[in-house]
């Protein structure tokens, strides 16, 4: 997926003891460093400040990022997913937020009982953007989602199912980058 143009990887595994979660983000960390892309931890400060992870991610009940920046440090990059408009409209004042995610736009197995937010919430994002990164995610799992997310103004996009699962990932990887690079030139 790396080499399919994915730059940026995160670990999200519900469950695992932290010793499990150190060992496979080391992977994580070595596979992402060979490709110049980043990795992310999810949800846990402590996990990535033990290695040095240059992205945490939050979710709406994690820590607050004043918080997890005590335990993290200054260098790693902190987001935050937001699942409304008035959530992103807070992650775009709350002080320490790098970038946020936001969604989801479909409804998605990865967050069981969320309902979609729909492309209005995407639109409303865009409408309101200040220039700080910020990533459609949820049940983008074709090309036709990414082009509807990418209507609705959206110019980075969490994609797990549609490569995940895709019988090359690798050329699923390199599809969507693709046509990401694509809408952020204005082609």
């Amino acid at each position: 997926m790396l080499a399919g143009g994915v730059d940026i990887v995160q670990l999200r595994e519900k469950g695992l003891e932290a010793r499990e979660e150190i060992a496979a983000l080391e992977v994580f960390a070595a596979a992402a460093e060979r490709h110049g892309a980043l990795f992310s931890v999810n949800d846990r400060a402590d996990i990535a400040r033990a290695v040095q992870a240059p992205i945490l991610h939050l979710g709406q009940d994690d820590l607050p990022v004043r918080l997890a920046r005590e335990i993290v440090g200054d260098e790693p990059i902190i987001g935050r997913s937001t699942h409304s408009p008035a959530q992103a409209d807070a992650a775009r004042v709350e002080p320490g937020v790098g970038y946020y995610c936001t969604g989801p736009t479909w409804t998605t197995p990865t967050k069981p009982g969320r309902p979609a937010a729909g492309l209005g919430l995407l639109e409303h994002v865009s409408a309101h953007a200040d220039g700080r990164p910020w990533f459609a995610i949820g049940g983008i799992e074709s090309m036709d989602h990414l082009d509807a997310a990418i209507t609705a103004g959206a110019r980075r996009a969490v994609v797990v199912r549609a490569i995940t699962e895709a019988e090359d990932p690798g050329a699923a990887a390199a599809r969507f980058a693709d046509r990401l690079r694509r809408a952020s030139s204005g082609n």
